[in-house]
């Protein structure tokens, strides 16, 4: 974009010369210092009577009577009483884009594409990934047609879905979050793609939930996912690409950090005490909630779903453990989780983000379907819920009738990154931008600013056509 942009007027005593020199003869570069007013307010009040000539009013006066007509624009009729105003809010949880929110939404998108496209593609994403990565963005259909599926996880999830029947008398269902998609295309495309699968996404999900600051019940979702890869390496990476945008956005180590556990930790604990793994899917979604509940109250759920006192206890014990030194003493050397775990942030000191991270034996992900390693940003004021999260899902595949291939991936929700951004004053100044402004001062004047306007247009310039005929004063 030029360091400045530029005023077209067309005056008819130049028309027809304008039109045939050369574009760059007949753009007039203002100075940056005269710019503004132009691109701020579009306010050409300067150069013409625009900004300072009364609007024309739409209810014709009595001089406008010809023949007992009336020329001009008619008045409309008076709204009676009984006549309901609409409301005018959006629904409860979603939201209006007006221009000026627009271009932050824009502004937070073009960030998590750049991190995928500029970083991933000549970084570690490999010779596999040649070319644009446009190629691997996903786009996702906002309906499924098969809510049972979806019901069904929904229940392990405990997510309060949108379902509704359709004029065809199908049971249809927006979508919740993008992963469940993500593992249908999966499916659907089969051998005919290979391993791994390196995949972003960015979709709107819905869910019919309880709001609070930065849960609605629509929302945008960066999602990025792994497919193929059994190995830690891969939770590394995705970790690693969520502190790149971090340090895009102007977040620090300071502001957030990351909060690191695995389900296998769980699973050792139950699996000395004889729970039925059965159960293990419900006691992540009360473990879950550590935060949210007091410790009296997760007791009361656990004993409800038939777990005993002692094993209560040891796994109370577990989930307060802040250290790995200490959870590989409870749980020795040997087992998979600690393994995990250790080589995480081993993998972490070489990516660069040790700092960010820290182990937390009672993050455990709300979703059922998380298998290994998950993973939870969160703002380290604990003002916000949680920023982001993911992990490893290696069974998801198989809830949807497919073959379990090992796979993680995390969701990046739109609505508490703004919220966060807000708390430290990072959000940008982004005004409207524009390279030139076309306006013709005469009404005959109109086609040639309309061909002047196109043929900027066509050169890749961005212009404001000024679609009123204002003399100057």
């Amino acid at each position: 974009m030029p360091a400045h942009a530029s005023l077209l007027i067309l005056k008819p005593s130049i028309a027809t010369t304008f039109l045939r020199s050369s574009l760059s003869s007949a753009v007039v570069p203002l100075p940056p210092l005269h710019l503004r007013p132009f691109l701020n307010a579009r306010n050409l009040s300067s150069l013409s009577s625009a900004a300072s000539s009364p609007m024309p009013s739409l209810v014709p006066s009595s001089s406008d009577n010809v023949g007992g007509c009336r020329s001009g624009v008619i008045s409309p009729p008076p709204i009676e009483d009984s006549v309901q105003k609409i409301d005018v809010n959006p629904p409860r949880g979603t939201r209006d884009f007006p221009p000026e929110d627009m271009r932050l939404r824009n502004w937070l998108f073009h960030h998590f594409r750049e991190e995928m496209e500029d970083n991933r593609l000549t970084g570690y994403w490999s010779d596999r990934f040649r070319g644009r990565l446009d190629s691997k963005k996903l786009i996702f259909r906002c309906l499924s047609r098969r809510p049972c599926l979806l019901e069904k996880l929904a229940r392990r999830l405990e997510i309060r879905l949108y379902c509704f029947e359709d004029r065809g008398n199908r049971r249809v269902a927006l979508r919740p979050e993008l992963t469940p998609s993500l593992a249908r295309l999966v499916i659907q495309k089969g051998k005919s793609v290979s391993l791994p699968l390196k995949w972003f996404a960015l979709g709107q999900c819905w869910r019919y939930e309880r709001m609070t600051r930065g849960r609605r019940r629509e929302h945008y979702q960066w999602n990025m996912d792994i497919i193929g890869v059994p190995g830690v390496m891969a939770e590394a990476e995705l970790i690693s690409a969520i502190v790149t945008f971090f340090k895009q956005v102007g977040i620090t180590a300071s502001d957030v950090g990351f909060k690191v556990s695995s389900r296998k930790v769980l699973q050792e604990v139950l699996r000395c005490y004889s729970v039925p793994e059965n159960l293990f899917g419900k006691v992540c979604v009360v473990i879950d909630k550590m935060e949210k509940i007091s410790i009296d109250e997760i007791t009361k759920e656990l004993k409800s779903l038939g777990m005993s006192e002692e094993a209560i206890n040891e796994l109370l014990q577990v989930l307060s453990v802040k250290s790995l030194e200490k959870l590989e003493e409870i749980l020795g050397a040997a087992g998979e989780a600690v393994a995990d775990l250790k080589q995480l942030f081993f993998l972490a000191e070489k990516f660069g983000y040790s700092e960010w991270i820290e182990f937390d034996a009672s993050v455990v992900r709300g979703l059922a379907y998380y298998t290994g390693i998950v993973f939870e940003g969160f703002d380290r004021e604990r003002k916000l819920r949680a920023i982001c999260g993911g992990g490893r899902y290696d069974h998801l595949l198989s809830t949807f009738g497919g073959d379990d291939i090992p796979a993680c991936g995390f969701g990046f929700g739109d609505a508490v990154i703004i919220e966060l951004l807000k708390e430290k004053e990072l959000l940008p100044e982004l005004s409207l931008q524009v390279e030139n402004i076309v306006c013709a001062l005469d009404h005959h004047l109109q086609g040639a600013a309309a061909a002047v306007a196109t043929r900027l247009r066509e050169k890749g310039r961005s212009v404001d056509l000024v679609l009123e005929s204002k003399p100057l004063k």
